[in-house]
């Protein structure tokens, strides 16, 4: 499948969005750099001899002059969002593909523009006239001809993508991703597709397609796609829609969740009826309250699938019910009652442990004046015409998953917030540690990011299952010795067999085919100074039956934590 693809192209834009930031003058060499290497590199320093992929001295070597930038991805989609807001002043409705790069369905466009070259002239001027930057725009089927095409101003005549592609080396394929983690990934492809020959995109579209997805699998099968000129999702075209907002002041302020609920389900209905009566939907929910302390509380609900018709006020009143709940009874008053002691001993020059026993400071257990609302905020967030979530004929959301999610709302509404909940990936080092529970549909982030290094957590594959209660085994050796492990992580001798501790029963325990490990993890050695710290070991075990479980080891306990499919 492919689809007439228009592509505004901003060329180096995480350059010229450096330089912009860092008010950087257009006449130097600039580069941005991620640390380490060279990742985009301006003209002028492209013309001395710059290139990406260089260290920095190198890049200096080459360019004495050359301006060195620091990489920042929420600096480059802030300063590209005028970008994207000036084409829409020509074309109701653009998809950023990645700062620096739009696309847009042309056939309606052109149409209304009189021609595709109209309409690059018209993008062309809106965003030098909106933002002062120079862009390039190109028209063909499929999107990596139309990137290509952006490159040089051109269109491409309907049906001869193919024809335009052909010619090209299969390094192009790296300027169709999106991410750097994308680009990667290609540029691996790319060099196989060297080493075997392959070096231009008409001989690898010439590849039948069951043998390139047998040898280079997924990756491979969305290489030869492109190189065809066609597309495996057509730019989407949206309707601008502004989120909707409707906020109640509670005068006198709410201190009682039950209060706070019924101005809630007022607001609810307001909502809802500005949905329907804009025939829209929202991806997201989100509740805003504001404290009589001047606290702004804020947490967001992923909404049902299926359109507004399903998003009924009484769904958003449940969901308004169960943040206040958890609001006006936990974190808020908690947080205020610190805040108040804090300040009164900070008045008095004392700390808790310098207070007269008989003396309570305001915001103490005994103290329970409750922390009131004055503001509530409903905002319906990523707002898009209804019915422009259908489903589709492969990959989309199925009649049971629509189902399964009505009858989790069901359950959510008669048991609450919290007696439904979801597990999602969090940082962390051990398997414990990287299990985040949450209410079902509650969009918050975890507590401990997925994307820090986390030195010294375990290695891939994950576990299957997380086991609540570790369940307490012996490891022993070919000869029947217990296996232990020192604080230098040596294993006294090679596991050969694992026995769940049961008093009731013997079993003989479970002969090991193989093992991996251990890695050591010492907790919070900080947090005691002085005393030796507690070192953790983790095991992979592999037994002959095919099964594979995680082993901790803790001063001379063995437990099992998890088990692997």
């Amino acid at each position: 499948m492919s689809t007439r693809t228009t592509v505004v192209w901003v060329p180096d834009w995480p350059v010229v969005a450096a330089m912009a930031a860092d008010e950087v003058p257009l006449d130097l060499p600039a580069a941005v750099h991620d640390g380490r290497r060279v990742t985009a590199v301006s003209a002028l320093a492209r013309a001395d001899g710059v290139r990406r992929g260089m260290r920095r001295r190198q890049a200096q070597g080459v360019s004495p002059e050359l301006v060195l930038l620091p990489a920042d991805d929420a600096r480059d989609v802030r300063l590209f969002e005028p970008v994207a807001a000036a084409t829409e002043t020509v074309v109701a409705g653009v998809e950023v593909a990645r700062p620096g790069l739009l696309l847009l369905p042309a056939g309606g466009a052109s149409r209304y523009h009189g021609s595709e070259e109209a309409l690059a002239e018209r993008i062309v001027d809106a965003v030098a006239r909106a933002t002062g930057h120079e862009c390039g725009v190109g028209t063909a089927d499929g999107l990596l001809a139309a990137v290509l095409a952006a490159r040089t101003g051109a269109v491409v005549e309907p049906g001869v993508s193919a024809v335009f592609l052909a010619p090209h080396g299969v390094t192009e394929l790296v300027h169709a991703t999106t991410t750097p983690e994308q680009a990667a990934e290609v540029m691996r492809l790319v060099d196989l597709l060297h080493r075997l020959g392959l070096r231009t995109l008409g001989a690898f579209a010439a590849l039948p397609a069951p043998d390139v997805h047998a040898r280079f699998g997924r990756l491979g099968t969305w290489a030869r796609t492109l190189a065809r000129g066609l597309d495996e999702r057509p730019p989407a075209r949206r309707r601008p829609e502004a989120d909707l907002e409707v906020t109640a002041d509670l005068d006198p302020p709410v201190d009682r969740v039950d209060t706070a609920t019924f101005a809630g389900r007022r607001l609810a209905e307001q909502l809802h009826a500005d949905l329907v009566a804009r025939s829209v939907t929202c991806g997201r929910l989100q509740i805003t309250a504001r404290t009589d302390e001047g606290t702004e509380l804020v947490r967001t609900w992923r909404t049902d699938l299926g359109g507004w018709g399903a998003l009924a006020a009484a769904r958003i009143t449940d969901r308004i019910r169960w943040q206040l709940d958890g609001w006006l009874t936990a974190s808020a008053v908690a947080t205020a009652r610190d805040r108040r002691r804090e300040a009164w001993e900070r008045e008095r020059g004392v700390g808790s442990g310098d207070r007269p026993v008989d003396v309570r400071a305001p915001g103490d257990e005994d103290d329970l004046a409750p922390v009131a609302l004055v503001r509530l905020t409903l905002t319906a967030l990523d707002v898009a015409p209804a019915g422009a979530e259908a489903t589709q004929l492969w990959g989309g959301p199925s009649g049971g998953d629509l189902r399964a999610h009505r009858a989790l709302e069901r359950a959510q509404s008669i048991v609450g917030g919290q007696g439904v909940l979801t597990v999602t990936l969090q940082g962390g080092r051990d398997v414990h540690d990287q299990v985040h529970v949450r209410p079902w549909g509650e969009q918050s982030d975890p507590p401990r990011p997925l994307d820090r290094p986390w030195p010294g957590r375990l290695p891939d594959p994950a576990p299957a299952t997380v086991l609540t209660e570790p369940v307490r085994v012996e490891v022993r050796d070919v000869g029947g010795t217990p296996v232990r492990i020192d604080r230098r992580g040596r294993l006294s001798g090679p596991p050969g067999s694992v026995r769940a501790v049961r008093t009731d029963v013997d079993d003989g325990g479970r002969a090991v085919a193989g093992w991996a490990g251990p890695w050591l993890l010492s907790d919070r050695w900080w947090a005691h100074p002085g005393t030796a710290p507690q070192v953790r070991a983790h095991l992979q075990v592999a037994f002959d039956d095919g099964g594979a479980v995680l082993l901790t080891h803790t001063d001379g306990v063995w437990t099992c934590e998890a088990d692997y499919d």
